[in-house]
């Protein structure tokens, strides 16, 4: 079952059935084009006392699914380790530092999460095809849960792509458009593609999923930490990462199982800094050269840029920017004091949490969590 309630427009609050609305709030949405930071994004309403009922009974972050977990495709995503890098925590000066290795996904990926719950849907509806934008990782995430799901996935890349990341797109048999471009070109590509076919769209925060789907990440270091953490440090492109953290943390609020939220680093490549710049000016503005070496944090035009500021400041988090050189550092410092092999926007984690420390945001007694979104070996050029 699902004790989920309502979806409700994050910017009028206007409330939708479960199937009344697919996308984004058809008041708000009027007019919506490419380009812009998309308006009326939709949030997921529970039923929290019966919620705080059953976990209390149960722990499970699939309790605080939209859909009902039955429609979820067999290929298991998620409950990803979580851990203490005692080296580096040392080295670090934070004892209580952990890490979260989303990496280790089905297909080395965060994006899993989103596309576990837009398959799940696909599934419910009787869908058999799912399109979405990507600059790798959600597209090679969607067309490994499709493959396992029997569904057809079309992919809008941009062209210049990691190679292994279109590699594993094409390995499990999805349709791929390249795009002569960036993510935002593909992102508009997508959307043009879904309104003349019979299928379902999984373009980030364009389909609410994406957000719910990811929330499951924070739900886990809930549970697998026992307590709400200080801080979470979030590798940040079009927002929604951030904002399924922030949501996980909101819903175990609003459902009484915690009495605070974490505050959130949101960690951008300098060059793709939309979102960083909107939080400390107020005034929303395009990146004005998105070219990062960390591709997956790439954007020019944020998504959920406008959730993405309000949870730094309902969280009283800090945003902060960091070079390539202070990516491709960390990387190294990842890989050989954790152990882990993280592609360059996964390493921007540490880059920023190092730089927050520099900073004395966060302080030696803080407990911490580093998230980790994306497997190096999506990506070795970077490390070449």
């Amino acid at each position: 079952m699902s004790y989920f309630n309502n979806w409700r427009c994050t910017d009028c609050g206007k409330e939708f059935a479960l199937d009344e609305v697919r996308y984004l709030c058809p008041d708000c949405a009027q007019g919506y084009a490419p380009g812009v930071p998309l308006p009326g994004v939709l949030e997921a309403v529970f039923d929290y006392p019966a919620l705080r009922e059953a976990w209390q009974a149960q722990p499970d972050p699939r309790l605080f699914s939209v859909l009902d977990p039955g429609f979820y495709p067999t290929l298991p995503v998620g409950d990803t380790p979580f851990f203490r890098p005692q080296r580096l925590a040392a080295n670090l000066n934070l004892p209580e530092l952990y890490i979260k290795n989303d990496s280790l996904n089905p297909s080395g990926s965060f994006k899993d999460r989103a596309s576990e719950l837009v398959v799940a849907d696909a599934i419910r509806l009787g869908i058999n095809e799912i399109v979405c934008a990507s600059t790798g990782n959600a597209a090679s995430s969607l067309a490994c849960l499709c493959a396992a799901a029997g569904k057809k996935a079309v992919i809008f890349a941009p062209a210049k792509a990691p190679a292994a990341k279109l590699a594993q797109i094409r390995i499990h048999g999805a349709d791929l458009h390249s795009v002569a471009g960036t993510y935002d070109a593909a992102f508009a590509a997508a959307l043009e593609y879904s309104a003349s076919h019979a299928c379902l769209n999984r373009n980030t925060a364009y389909n609410p999923l994406t957000i719910e789907g990811k929330k499951s990440a924070g739900l886990e270091i809930f549970l697998q930490l026992g307590a709400v953490p200080d801080w979470i440090v979030v590798p940040v492109g079009d927002g929604v990462i951030l904002a399924g953290i922030h949501k996980a943390f909101v819903d175990l609020l609003r459902a009484g199982l915690s009495d605070k939220l974490p505050r959130l680093l949101a960690v951008q490549a300098a060059s793709s800094d939309a979102v960083t710049s909107y939080w400390e000016s107020g005034v929303y503005r395009d990146a004005a050269n998105p070219m990062s070496i960390a591709d997956s944090i790439s954007v020019k035009t944020p998504s959920n840029a406008r959730w993405a500021v309000r949870a730094l400041k309902e969280t009283r988090g800090q945003a902060i920017r960091v070079s390539d050189n202070q990516i491709l550092k960390a990387q190294q410092e990842l890989a050989r004091q954790a152990g882990i092999f993280a592609e360059p926007s996964s390493a921007a984690a540490l880059a920023g949490l190092q730089s927050a420390i520099e900073q004395s945001w966060i302080a030696p007694g803080d407990r911490a969590v580093l998230l980790i979104t994306g497997h190096g070996l999506k990506d070795i050029n970077a490390v070449r």
